[in-house]
């Protein structure tokens, strides 16, 4: 058994605010989040770091971030989003398996980002994963 939160994560053993999971992938919120929207896209394979990637683990994870992002969009409406991967000691993480933030962001935010900067309780992430699940299972509809 790993010590990975979000391995746990991936096998159900912590609870979190998914907002979409398919074979190789999971994105959810995380009670440490940035800003309202704010998903983490992972895979489920563990990957300790970006350096470790396989070629067909970062397409899947590219796919993900793809659709959520339009989700994200469509949900909250940002200004913008920033999307970047920082794991590992130097970025302050304490969790090591490949992850990719997508940040909504507005004007007013900058792009500062202090660790945790908001911590908005599961039922808040509950309701913001909802508003993304939806935008997906539209975006599904729609093809």
């Amino acid at each position: 058994m790993s010590d990975c939160v979000f391995c746990k994560i991936v096998a159900g053993e912590i609870p979190a605010s998914i907002v979409h999971a398919d074979a190789d992938t999971i994105a959810f919120m995380d009670i440490g989040s940035v800003n309202p929207g704010h998903v983490l896209v992972a895979s489920k394979k563990h990957v300790e770091n970006i350096y470790a990637l396989d070629d067909a683990t970062g397409a899947a994870v590219g796919r993900a971030l793809a659709r959520v992002a339009r989700a994200i969009g469509e949900a909250f409406s940002p200004e913008g989003l920033s999307q970047y991967q920082a794991n590992g000691k130097l970025a302050g993480q304490t969790v090591f398996h490949y992850h990719v933030h997508l940040v909504p962001r507005r004007r007013d935010d900058g792009m500062k980002v202090d660790w945790p900067v908001r911590n908005p309780g599961r039922d808040v992430l509950e309701g913001d994963a909802a508003a993304i699940r939806k935008a997906l299972q539209q975006e599904a509809g729609g093809r």
